[in-house]
């Protein structure tokens, strides 16, 4: 690896198909950090690139072009490392070629679906002999699965946060001022999650606090024809939200999380989070509200909504923490260290 700020080369969905409409998405996130943690980053969208590259935008028709334009531009830029980002469209083989192109590259995936997926798993699986180094945003027994307890270098990184996308900050308003007590992304009703220690759908999670605190003001999209939200209006909802729900698919995997978390850590809004998912180890029970049970989570719903004071204060030691340790261009740091082998991701410490 150079001594000087490496050039990256960064492979993933960059959206420009949706307009931008996804940009709290963490690829932007990482590519944001690792510029201001002094990098020269070229961003490729693999997924936009397929479909540009056929004649009907269809993006398997096209992923072969993909590849060639990839191993083009890799050629000209001659990147220190090539960070791949859920790129399903860049063929394993294609990496052995980057390598040949660039002598001496550091190929390194990451990955923010769970590792309770098996379909996720296969597709980690397809390109790790491939590439130096995996990333994912999972931590415990399964990531050393992932990694075959040792055979291939993986390492756990969490979602970060970014000041120049989560830029609300709920805390600093009182619950009058703001439209929603409550805020949780359903997206779905029938969608399965293993929450507070037991499976049930989402709609029965939203019916169940609806009926449990019938003074909170909640905003459910995709619960009862709710609409979804994304883009701006997404943003805008954050910021109008006093506290949010962080419920995944599962809660019970080590240090998992959809990237929501950030969104709402981030944005100043008070995070609900299943204890089983282990954050409890990094956050203290007055920065995050923490419940092992439904009827925990309901009556600190009621509790927050009714002592506003107690809401703003626990949000903002939140978000106070949260963006010290998860800030997006320390991540990028610590991602460069993991790569070049200046940081051992198995004894870093992510806890105080």
């Amino acid at each position: 690896m150079p001594t000087h700020p490496p050039k990256i080369l960064h492979v993933a969905n960059f959206m420009t198909r949706f307009k931008g409409a996804s940009y709290f998405a963490n690829q932007f996130k990482f590519s944001n950090g690792l510029v201001r943690a002094g990098c020269n980053v070229l961003n490729f969208s693999d997924r936009d690139v397929a479909r540009a590259s056929s004649l009907f935008r269809n993006r398997k028709a096209g992923a072969a072009g993909a590849n060639r334009r990839l191993l083009d531009l890799a050629a000209a830029f001659r990147p220190d490392i090539i960070l791949f980002g859920h790129a399903d469209t860049i063929e394993p083989t294609t990496l052995d070629r980057l390598r040949e192109a660039c002598p001496g590259v550091k190929l390194v995936q990451w990955n923010v679906d769970p590792l309770f997926e098996p379909d996720n798993v296969a597709r980690l699986n397809a390109k790790i002999a491939h590439v130096d180094l995996t990333f994912v945003t999972t931590s415990g027994p399964e990531l050393e699965s992932l990694g075959q307890h040792g055979r291939y270098r993986v390492a756990f990184v969490p979602n970060p946060v970014d000041p120049g996308i989560e830029r609300s900050r709920a805390f600093e308003h009182p619950r009058d001022a703001l439209a929603h007590d409550l805020f949780y992304a359903v997206g779905r009703a029938s969608l399965r999650r293993f929450h507070a220690g037991r499976e049930q759908e989402a709609g029965e999670i939203v019916k169940n606090v609806i009926a449990a605190c019938p003074d909170v003001r909640g905003l459910f999209p995709g619960y009862l024809g709710q609409p979804l939200v994304a883009g701006y209006d997404y943003e805008r909802v954050l910021a109008q939200s006093a506290m949010g729900l962080n419920i995944s698919r599962r809660n019970d995997s080590r240090l998992y999380s959809s990237d929501r978390i950030a969104h709402l850590a981030g944005s100043g809004i008070l995070v609900f989070l299943d204890r089983a998912t282990g954050y409890t180890d990094l956050f203290a029970e007055d920065e995050i509200a923490f419940y092992s049970s439904e009827d925990e989570m309901h009556d600190k719903i009621r509790r927050f909504a009714r002592e506003d004071d107690a809401r703003r204060a626990a949000a903002q030691r939140g978000f106070t923490a949260y963006s010290r340790f998860f800030d997006a261009t320390k991540i990028a740091r610590y991602m460069l260290g993991v790569i070049d082998g200046s940081i051992d991701a198995g004894l870093h410490d992510w806890t105080r």
